[in-house]
């Protein structure tokens, strides 16, 4: 497999987990979204993603993109180890966190939004640090009540092993405190997120682990 993929992007960072956790063989093939107007607007990439973003997936069957859909597809034809629950009320729970953060946090403060904030709203670097700080502390604010107002968490989001929640948190904590978002007031979070980073699939995938990382 073929995982066409940016060092800082949290989306390909999420499908990085996955591919460890499940023990899989890949290749990362670096697509800069910075350098040069930015290498996912390059004809040949857009023949593989026309969406222009990464992760791609390419596989013996075909080319996947969105992180979510590439998990999924990971763990229908990976089944082992599994990053979902076997119950459907847990594996419904796992799939609402990890949209929390892939559908209600993430699109606010991807690349490409806090581009367009300061090139055509005009907005300072305050401005846009200030926006990306507020859609953090909202984000995980919910998603710590979830995981405190459930038994169902342990040291993980779900249970004693990672799942989906976990490789889509992971990333965005490391965003969090790329941009200096405080995070004292999620220590469910911090505990969780602290159990994964010593695992080496989530230690392997890091934005400094990754071949273009600069």
């Amino acid at each position: 497999m073929k995982l066409y993929s940016y060092f800082r992007s949290s989306a390909a960072y999420r499908v990085r987990i996955a591919l460890n956790l499940k023990g899989l063989d890949y290749e990362t093939i670096p697509i800069h979204l910075v350098r040069g107007g930015g290498e996912n607007n390059r004809p040949e990439y857009l023949a593989k993603n026309p969406l222009a973003l990464v992760p791609t997936l390419e596989t013996n069957e075909g080319l996947l993109i969105q992180s979510l859909a590439i998990l999924e597809y990971l763990e229908e034809v990976c089944p082992a180890p599994a990053l979902l629950p076997q119950d459907p009320l847990g594996r419904a729970r796992v799939r609402a966190i990890a949209q929390t953060v892939a559908s209600e946090i993430h699109p606010l403060n991807n690349l490409r939004v806090l581009d367009y904030l300061v090139r055509q709203v005009g907005a300072d670097e305050a401005a846009k640090l200030a926006w990306y700080r507020h859609w953090i502390h909202d984000g995980l604010s919910g998603i710590e009540k979830l995981l405190s107002g459930s038994p169902a968490t342990g040291n993980f989001c779900h249970g004693d092993a990672p799942t989906f929640a976990d490789c889509c948190l992971v990333p965005q904590v490391y965003n969090a405190r790329r941009f200096d978002c405080p995070l004292e007031p999620f220590p469910l979070i911090c505990s969780i997120v602290g159990h994964c980073e010593i695992l080496p699939a989530f230690t392997r995938a890091a934005p400094e682990k990754q071949p273009d990382a600069e």
